[in-house]
């Protein structure tokens, strides 16, 4: 069960950075739809198990230490290479997003400068990546369950205050920025450039981890649970679009609403997520170029951090609408790639059947 839970929470951790538990990624994909943009949610509630089952499977198949090999087995040795530079590409965007992303905390929550955000993000960076891929799940699953019970608490506590109308609530909410035309669409992209992030490490895990059946739990377990993160936060901000539809991090400005305590606190939390995102997200990148956990990786990392804090200063909001719907398209190859697998191996299974 410890080991379940431990895979559950990293790939709720690499998921659940800046974006996603702040709101303002459910927002554009989910709430800026209208009330149909639950139905997204919903989907993703599906998707996300079958997809991180699936990678942990693929991972132990492959015995995969990177991406890389994984990735060319999935989308074939043409299309391979160009993909893989555009997710090596992508992650490091959204670790770019994550620096950006604490910026913004600390200026909303904290009132301080920016910059103090994304320079203390950017040092624990560094650190977290010298310690190891053990250590990085460990630190990463910690998280997790902090900010799901603060997420709950405020998501519950939004939808009692909530006293406008239904028909207002939807006329703002399709006012806001949103990641695509159709809400249909905006759950796919979600899923997909999420998936993006976590398919390394989840790739990794399921190539390390001793128990495979506990890492196959907690892949259907995390996926689970983020989808019903995305469902929460999409009700709770839509129930209070009308006063969250100029904040960068809603949810952070809802748990203000509750008590200043519970304010800090989900700043805390939120600061971890971020971290939590940041991390895989330049582990894969140095991964792909570097022995993972060697002296040199070490200084790859530091180097990479570095380059990530220095182009963080675009905004938050903004790179979360340019970054991530672009991101979905380029996971849609990898999706593709993941489902024409699943029948080229149930075709060889049962060839050898028969």
């Amino acid at each position: 069960m410890k080991d379940t839970l431990r895979v559950a929470g990293v790939y709720i951790g690499a998921i659940i950075g800046a974006g996603y538990a702040s709101g303002q990624e459910v927002l554009q994909f989910f709430t800026s739809s209208g009330w149909i943009g639950t139905l997204g949610a919903i989907i993703t509630m599906i998707l996300y198990p079958l997809l991180g089952y699936y990678l942990i499977v693929l991972g132990d198949k492959l015995k995969a230490n990177s991406h890389r090999r994984a990735l060319y087995h999935i989308t074939g040795r043409y299309i391979g290479p160009i993909i893989d530079i555009l997710i090596v590409f992508f992650l490091f965007g959204v670790a770019v997003v994550m620096v950006a992303g604490a910026g913004s905390l600390v200026s909303q929550q904290f009132g301080l400068p920016p910059i103090v955000g994304n320079i203390t993000l950017t040092v624990l960076v560094m650190l977290v990546m010298t310690l190891g891929l053990n250590r990085i799940v460990t630190v990463i699953s910690w998280i997790t369950p902090f900010a799901f019970l603060l997420i709950i608490i405020i998501a519950i506590y939004s939808l009692f205050i909530s006293s406008t109308d239904v028909s207002t609530l939807e006329s703002v909410a399709r006012e806001q920025l949103s990641a695509s035309p159709h809400w249909l669409l905006s759950a796919l992209l979600h899923v997909s450039f999420n998936i993006v992030i976590a398919f390394g490490i989840m790739m990794m895990i399921g190539a390390n981890e001793k128990d495979k059946k506990a890492a196959k739990r907690g892949a259907i377990l995390g996926g689970v649970i983020l989808g019903l993160i995305a469902l929460i936060i999409n009700l709770a901000v839509y129930a209070n679009i009308d006063v969250l539809q100029y904040a960068e991090m809603p949810m952070l400005l809802l748990a203000d609403q509750f008590h200043p305590l519970l304010g800090a606190l989900m700043g805390l939390a939120l600061f971890g997520m971020i971290l939590s995102t940041a991390v895989p997200c330049l582990y894969t990148v140095g991964a792909r170029f570097i022995q993972a956990d060697t002296r040199n990786f070490k200084i790859g990392a530091v180097i990479l951090s570095v380059a990530a804090f220095s182009l963080s200063f675009v905004g938050f909001t903004q790179l979360v609408n340019t970054v991530y719907p672009l991101q979905g398209y380029v996971g849609f190859v990898l999706l593709a790639g993941l489902l024409v697998n699943v029948f080229r191996t149930k075709g060889q299974a049962d060839n050898m059947l028969h």
